[in-house]
C-alpha cells in the first residue's frame, strides 16, 4: 500500500503537487484521481459529504488542519436544523423557528459550500459526482450524509399527515402538527409508535409519549385519554438502569406499552393504525385513535446503499474505534450513516468528532490512529416539562455517566440543559469544532471516586 504524503499547503505546494501527481504513474486505492480536476477547483484536500452536525463539525476542524480553501461541504439544504429539541416542539415547549438557521451561516468561513447533492461515490478514483453533474476529487472523504427517513414505508404515508390528529416530530414538515394533535384531543387513544429499524435518537419516540400524558394532566384531560406505545422492540431502553427507571414511570402513569408491535399502515381517513405483531408472522391489529405520532421507519441514504462504501446493510462502513473506512483508508464516517454499533445522536456525534479529528490528524502524518472510541452516547430522556433522566453509555450498553448523581432519576437540572444548555453548545461549541463531548467533565467530576 502506497503511504500518503502530507498535506500541502499554500497555492505554490498545491500547484506542485498537482504536477506530481500528473507525472505520477497511478496504483492502488489510495493514489489521487487526476486530471482535468487539478486545473479548476475541484479538488480538495478535505471534502465533506452533508452539511449536518457530523459534516459542519467536521468541516470546521479539518479547516484548522488543512486550510479553509482546501475543504468543502457538498449539502444541497438551505437550512441548517438542531434537530433534538424538536421533541420539545412537537409538545408546544418550544417553537419550531429556534431550531433552524440558514446554512451559510454555519459553514465555517472560507470553506467551500457546493450546493448540491450527492448522487455517487467513487472511492476507488477519489471523486464523486453531484446531481448536477459535477465531478469533485479529493485527498480525503469524510462521509455524514445521516439517515434517511422513510415514511412511504408504511402505507397510508406520507400523504396520511394532510389529514388532523397525526403527527412527527421527526420531520420538520410534520413536528407542529404533533402539537396541533396534542391540543385538540378530546378522548380516546393516544398512539405513540417505534418502527422496526435503526432510528435516529431512540428515545424520542416515548419522549413525545410522557410530555402528552404531562399536557394531559396540566389540561384535564388525563382521565379520558387512552395512551398506548407500540414498539417493535422487545424492550423499553437497552440501557437496563434506564429501562429500570423509565418501567416504573410507565407504571405510575397508567401507560400502555406493547412489544413487537410495528405500525404498518395508517387509515388517516378513518383514524385507524395498522401494527403487525412481529412475534406472530401475519397477525395484525387495527386501532382507532384520537392521536397518533408516527416515529417513521428509516435506513441509510440511497446514494450510500448503492456504493462501494457501504457495508450488507447499506450503511458506511467504519472501524468502531477510530471511525476510518474498512478498505478505503482516505474515507472516514460520521454519525447516523455509519455502522457503529451505537445509538444515532447528536451527543454521539459530538463525541465520535473528536476522535475522528484525531484519527485523521494521525493519518495526514502517516502514522496509526491511537484514539479509541468507546461508543459514547447520551440521551436525554425528557418525562415531562420539567425532568429528565440524563442517559448517558458506551457500547456495551453500560452507564457512562458525566454527572456524580444518579442520571437515572428525573431531575429539573437536566431538563434545563436539555432545553437550553446543550443548544447552546451545539450553535456555540459543537458546530464550531470545540467540542468533543463530556469526556473532561466526566474525569473532573469523578475525581477521587472509585
Amino acid at each position: 500500500m502506497t503511504p500518503m504524503a502530507p498535506v500541502a499547503s499554500g497555492p505554490r505546494l498545491r500547484l506542485f503537487a498537482c504536477f506530481r501527481r500528473l507525472a505520477t504513474p497511478q496504483a492502488g486505492p489510495l493514489q489521487l484521481h487526476t486530471g482535468a480536476s487539478c486545473a479548476a477547483k475541484d479538488h480538495y484536500d478535505v471534502l465533506v459529504l452533508g452539511g449536518g452536525s457530523g459534516g459542519i463539525t467536521m468541516a470546521s476542524r479539518m479547516k484548522r488542519k488543512v486550510g479553509a480553501e482546501n475543504v468543502a461541504i457538498v449539502e444541497p439544504s438551505e437550512r441548517h436544523f438542531y434537530q433534538p429539541i424538536w421533541t420539545l416542539v412537537g409538545a408546544g415547549a418550544k417553537q419550531l423557528s429556534s431550531s433552524g438557521r440558514p446554512t451559510a451561516s454555519v459553514i465555517p468561513a472560507g470553506v467551500e459550500w457546493i450546493k448540491a447533492k450527492v448522487a455517487e461515490l467513487n472511492p476507488d478514483k477519489n471523486c464523486i459526482h453531484t446531481d448536477s453533474g459535477k465531478e469533485i476529487s479529493y485527498k480525503y472523504l469524510i462521509v455524514a450524509l445521516g439517515i434517511q427517513l422513510n415514511y412511504e414505508k408504511i402505507k397510508g404515508l406520507p400523504e396520511g399527515f394532510a389529514h388532523p390528529k397525526i403527527g412527527s416530530n421527526y420531520s420538520v414538515k410534520t413536528v407542529e402538527k404533533t402539537w396541533k394533535a396534542l391540543q385538540d384531543f378530546k378522548e380516546g387513544n393516544a398512539i405513540f409508535t417505534f418502527p422496526n429499524t435503526p432510528v435516529k435518537c431512540a428515545g424520542a419516540p416515548q419522549k413525545i409519549m410522557y410530555l402528552s400524558e404531562a399536557y394531559f394532566r396540566k389540561t384535564g384531560k388525563r382521565p379520558k385519554a387512552n395512551i398506548i406505545f407500540n414498539t417493535s422492540l422487545g424492550a423499553i431502553f437497552g440501557v437496563k438502569k434506564y429501562a429500570d427507571a423509565l418501567l416504573e414511570i410507565i407504571r405510575e402513569r397508567d401507560l400502555t406499552v406493547n412489544y413487537k408491535h410495528n405500525l404498518i399502515e395508517v387509515r388517516a381517513d378513518k383514524q385507524e393504525a395498522v401494527f403487525e405483531n412481529l412475534d406472530k408472522p401475519g397477525e395484525t391489529q387495527v386501532i382507532s385513535y384520537e392521536m397518533l405520532h408516527v416515529t417513521p421507519p428509516m435506513g441509510p441514504p440511497d446514494v450510500i446503499k448503492t456504493s462501494p462504501v457501504a457495508d450488507a446493510a447499506g450503511w458506511v462502513d467504519v472501524d468502531k474505534e477510530t471511525l476510518q473506512h474498512r478498505r478505503y483508508p482516505n474515507v472516514f464516517g460520521i454519525g447516523d450513516c455509519t455502522n457503529l454499533p451505537t445509538s444515532k445522536t447528536a451527543a454521539a456525534v459530538a463525541a465520535q468528532s473528536g476522535i475522528l479529528d484525531r484519527t485523521i490528524s494521525l493519518i495526514m502524518k502517516n502514522q496509526t490512529p491511537v484514539k479509541k472510541y468507546d461508543g459514547y452516547t447520551s440521551c436525554p430522556l425528557v418525562t415531562g416539562y420539567n425532568r429528565v433522566i440524563l442517559a448517558e453509555f458506551d457500547y456495551n450498553s453500560q452507564p457512562l455517566e458525566t454527572f456524580p448523581f444518579d442520571q437515572s432519576k428525573e431531575r429539573l437540572s437536566m431538563y434545563l440543559m436539555k432545553a437550553d444548555l446543550m443548544p447552546f453548545l451545539y450553535w456555540n461549541m459543537m458546530l464550531r469544532g470545540y467540542w468533543g463531548g463530556p469526556a473532561f467533565l466526566r474525569k473532573l467530576f469523578h475525581l477521587g471516586m472509585s
